[in-house]
């Protein structure tokens, strides 16, 4: 798969593409059924297809005070594009320039002189351009007007159900309530963290508890607590077992967010990999032990549910 850097065109061998456009967090099951449609026409047409996203978050470009809670931060993004067979994925740099196009400026710059595109595919609810007063029947016109094709898709809901389309929003909702399997039910797999495991305090170490731990993104932030989770290496398909916490440690008083895996029956030197962490299940919630030993008692209670949790779960990552 070809990734297209902001402010760089595409190739000649990729023109002529199938595009789906939009923000794409999470790579849900309702931007899925959007990527099947344009994966479709292109085999129709013969042609490559790709995503089309944008970089940083637009919501992040208006209001930079306050950070966004990433499904899937960019380098996952492309990830679970390539998995998904995209040709490539072209980013948009979300700038002041872009954000002040006009619907028309917008299309004709970005997406036919930079792209070259033959036909986008989009959501019933995208809208771009300043003010963000284009959408899908802008798109229309103008495809008429430039000679490309636009499909519309209109919401996709679980069943059928009209009052619960699947949404990025309700997804971050339900991760900051501890509801991973009714985010993993919208997304189409287990919600998954990307990052290097990068050195902490040790402090795991010395209770019996060695944990990888993984920066993670500012505005990050599911329900605190420990979960079962699957573990792997980036490129690997070996599948580790794990505790996850992701929680400020109110025992130790620390006032930092962490996200500490603990790997059951492994004594892997993790430093420097990158990992890809699947929250499987909520185990419980974070709370702040009298002591240290009440909490390495908890912490060995935890395993045990991990490992109950764990035994009967089914391979579904991205």
């Amino acid at each position: 798969m070809i990734e297209i850097a902001p402010h760089e065109t595409l190739p000649d061998t990729l023109r002529g593409s199938v595009v789906a456009i939009g923000n794409f967090d999470g790579l849900h099951r309702g931007h899925r059924e959007l990527i099947a449609v344009a994966k479709k026409i292109a085999a129709e047409k013969n042609v490559p297809w790709g995503l089309v996203t944008f970089e940083p978050h637009p919501r992040s470009f208006f209001r930079p005070q306050e950070p966004v809670f990433r499904l899937t931060p960019y380098p996952l993004k492309l990830r679970l594009a390539e998995t998904l067979g995209a040709h490539f994925v072209a980013c948009l740099a979300f700038d002041e320039a872009l954000a002040n196009s006009t619907p028309e400026e917008f299309i004709a710059e970005q997406l036919v002189a930079k792209l070259g595109l033959s036909h986008i595919v989009t959501g019933y609810d995208f809208h771009f351009g300043k003010g963000r007063k284009g959408g899908p029947e802008t798109l229309r016109a103008m495809g008429e007007k430039l000679n490309f094709g636009v499909t519309v898709v209109d919401q996709v809901t679980d069943d059928g159900d009209e009052r619960a389309p699947f949404s990025s929003s309700s997804i971050r909702t339900a991760l900051r309530r501890g509801h991973v399997k009714a985010a993993a039910r919208e997304l189409g797999y287990p919600w998954t963290v990307m990052g290097e495991v990068v050195h902490g305090d040790k402090r795991g170490r010395t209770i019996g508890f060695p944990t990888a731990n993984i920066v993670v993104d500012p505005g990050a932030e599911p329900f605190r607590g420990i979960y079962a989770v699957t573990v792997r290496e980036l490129g690997s398909t070996v599948e580790w077992q794990g505790a996850a916490y992701f929680g400020d440690r109110p025992t130790f008083e620390t006032n930092r967010t962490f996200l500490e895996v603990y790997l059951l029956d492994q004594d892997i030197d993790l430093y420097g990999k990158t990992l890809l962490v699947s929250f499987i299940d909520l185990i419980r919630g974070d709370k702040a032990f009298k002591s240290v030993d009440e909490l390495i008692t908890q912490m060995h209670q935890d395993c045990k549910d991990v490992r109950k949790v764990l035994a009967s779960h089914a391979l579904n990552h991205p």
